[in-house]
Parts: structure tokens; sequence; C-alpha cells
């Protein structure tokens, strides 16, 4: 599958039926096909992932362009952009970034309603945009994707909830970014199998529920039981790997190297970036 119309149409299949898409989110080529070798059916990137590989809190609007264009050419699955809040407070230069992802080879990308959630997580100072234009900025994503020659899906965050801020503003916004247009709706920060049911139950379009931030005891059977549509892990899975690197590299500096028994083997690499693209 190499064509972008046909990623699209299968991308927006995937979430259409009763089972979840499982959506992991590598961080370079590398990871994006050794994803693809392991079965899974479409990818997600990841900015914080991204941010990850230049050694910074965040990554610039181009990087995140780029590593998108890089991950969609590296398998034939299709890719939906991590875009943040697509690096613009206004909804019109909001909306541009939508046919940039397309551009790298994205069939979907999200918007969030947050100035710089990265920011905020370190001084904890909430920049949630105000209601009224939180729903202007999904209403001219919403339309500069439909103006695409794909059906592009186009998934719409509330992040508030990442904020300490009210559960109900969640569903109201999630319902507003709905009515907007939105395929897809994803409020990160979701902890227990009742509030992502609440959520579920408050809209009718496909939920994306990010696992890096739940309980770890919940199944993607449960998921599937409560009406879930699609299961992403952000930057866990880099994250994952920093930790151990970071196990590895300790032991290094105390002089042990027992780290080495549990490395991936090189034939093992070598067979899987073998594949064909």
């Amino acid at each position: 599958m190499t064509d972008q119309a046909a990623k699209a149409a299968h991308f927006q299949a995937l979430h259409e039926r009763p089972e979840p898409l499982l959506l992991p989110n590598p961080w370079d080529a590398g990871t994006a096909r050794l994803l693809a070798g392991l079965g899974f059916e479409a990818l997600g990137t990841t900015s914080l992932g991204l941010a990850n590989t230049h050694g910074r809190a965040r990554a610039g609007k181009q990087e995140i362009l780029d590593n998108c264009r890089t991950i969609s050419e590296a398998t034939p699955l299709p890719v939906t952009a991590d875009l943040e809040n697509c690096f613009a407070d206004s909804p019109d230069e909001a909306a541009k970034m939508i046919g940039m992802a397309y551009a790298a080879g994205a069939v979907g990308a999200s918007i969030e309603d947050a100035e710089d959630a990265v920011a905020a997580s370190v001084d904890h100072s909430t920049r949630v945009y105000d209601f009224g234009l939180a729903v202007e900025r999904v209403q001219a994503a919403v339309e500069a994707a439909r103006a695409l020659p794909i059906p592009f899906v186009l998934t719409a965050r509330a992040e508030n909830l990442l904020f300490g801020l009210d559960f109900d503003d969640t569903i109201k916004r999630l319902q507003a970014f709905e009515a907007a247009g939105a395929d897809v709706l994803y409020a990160p920060g979701l902890r227990t199998l009742e509030e992502m049911r609440t959520v579920v139950s408050a809209v009718s379009k496909p939920v994306n529920v990010v696992m890096g931030f739940a309980d770890p005891s919940i199944t993607l059977d449960q998921l599937a039981e409560i009406g879930v549509r699609r299961v992403s892990i952000g930057a866990a899975l880099s994250r994952l790997a920093l930790r151990s690197f970071l196990d590895g590299a300790q032991q290094m500096r105390a002089g042990r190297f027992e780290f080495v028994t549990d490395i991936l083997p090189i034939a093992d690499l070598h067979q899987a970036f073998s594949h064909p693209r």
C-alpha cells in the first residue's frame, strides 16, 4: 500500500470496525520499520519522542514535518502526525499545518487546544485556549483537512486534564470538537476505565485513548468493550528505550556489563530491516 489515497481510505476504515486500532508511536525510520514488522496496521508520530532524539524538551515545526515524511516513507503503513498545537494560536495559521502534514505523507493529524503543553508540564501554568478559540481552531483544521484530495483523518485533542482542569469541561470541548467536524476525539490524561467510558458515551465519533497516562492494568479487550476505537502510547516507547539505555549506561559507568545479555542480536535487526519498504 504505497498510494497516499489508498492509505488514507484504509486508515479511515480502521476507525470504523469494532476492534480498536492499536496505534504505536515510532520516532524514526528504524523504529517505524520494527513496528511494521510486528504487524501493526498504522503508525502515529510522537513529537516528544522526536524531541528526545534531539536532547530537547520540544521539537521544532520543520523537524516534526521532516520526521513525518521520514516515518511515512519508511513503511507502507498509514501515518497520522502529532502536530502539537500546529505551532500557531490563530485558527487560520494553525490550519496551514494540516496541509503541510499531508504534503509530508501523513493521512491524518492531530491538533491540540493548548499553547505549549511541554512548557506547561514544567511550570504547571495553564495555557489551554479559551473555549471559543479552541473550537474555531478545530473548525479551521477540519476545513483544511476537507480541502485535501484524500479522506484525511483529523483528530481534535482536549488537553485540559493534563493541567488538572475540570473533567466536565473536557467533555464539553470534545462534544464541540465533534460538532465542528473532527473525525477522532482525544483527551490525554484519562486514567481509569470509568473515565474512558464516560468520554466514549458522551460523543459519537471514534475516541483515541493514550495508555501512557492510564492504569496499565487496563486491557485491550476492556477498551473494546466500552467502545474505544483507537489506542496509542505517545512517547512511552521512546521513554522505555531511554530507560533501558540509561540502565545499561549506569552499569557501564559502574564497571559492569551484565546488560549485554539483554541486547537484541545484530542478525535480528538486519533481518527486520531487510524487508522491502
